[in-house]
C-alpha cells in the first residue's frame, strides 16, 4: 500500500531508486536513495535535471544527468543524457539507432535523495549469500519468538 501511494504522490512508476554505480560521482554516490517525481503534462525538462531513465530491453534503470533537450516542431521532446563521471554521452548505452531519449523512457526527475541508504540493495546484490542469513536469522528469531 505504501508503494502504491508513493506512486500516486509521485506520479513515478518507481517512486523510489538506488544509484547503482560510480557514473554519477561526485554529486552522487553509489548506494544514494533517489525520491522521483513525474512531472505534470507536458513536462519541462532542463539541461541539468538528474533523471531515471530506462532503456528497452534493458532491466536496470539508468540514472544521469540530463545534457540537451529539444523540443521538435510537433511538440515531442528529445533529451540526451550524461553520466557526470563519464568521458561521454549516453548514445552508447540507448537502443541501436537511438540518438536521444523520448518522454516514454523518463521514469522520473530527482527531486531528493538519502545518501548511502541504499547499500543494504547493493551488498544484497552483490554478495546472495547475505539474502540467506538474513532470511535465516529472521526465521530464527521467529522461531525464538514465539510464547
Amino acid at each position: 500500500m505504501l508503494w502504491k501511494g508513493l506512486m500516486v504522490v509521485t506520479k513515478s512508476e518507481s517512486p523510489v531508486v538506488v544509484v547503482l554505480s560510480g557514473s554519477m560521482e561526485p554529486g552522487l554516490q553509489r548506494g544514494d536513495i533517489l525520491w522521483l517525481h513525474s512531472d505534470s503534462n507536458p513536462p519541462r525538462f532542463k539541461p541539468g535535471d538528474v533523471v531515471v531513465f530506462q532503456i528497452e530491453g534493458r532491466d536496470i534503470p539508468i540514472v544521469h544527468r540530463m545534457l540537451n533537450v529539444h523540443e521538435k516542431e510537433d511538440g515531442k521532446l528529445a533529451m540526451l543524457t550524461k553520466g557526470d563521471n563519464n568521458q561521454v554521452d549516453d548514445r552508447g548505452l540507448y537502443a541501436a539507432r537511438q540518438l536521444f531519449l523520448s518522454r516514454k523512457e523518463i521514469m522520473g526527475r530527482a527531486q531528493a535523495y538519502l545518501p548511502y541508504v541504499g547499500m543494504v540493495t547493493i551488498w544484497l546484490n552483490d554478495y546472495p549469500w547475505l539474502k540467506y542469513v538474513l532470511i535465516g536469522s529472521m526465521g530464527f528469531f521467529v522461531i525464538i519468538g514465539r510464547e
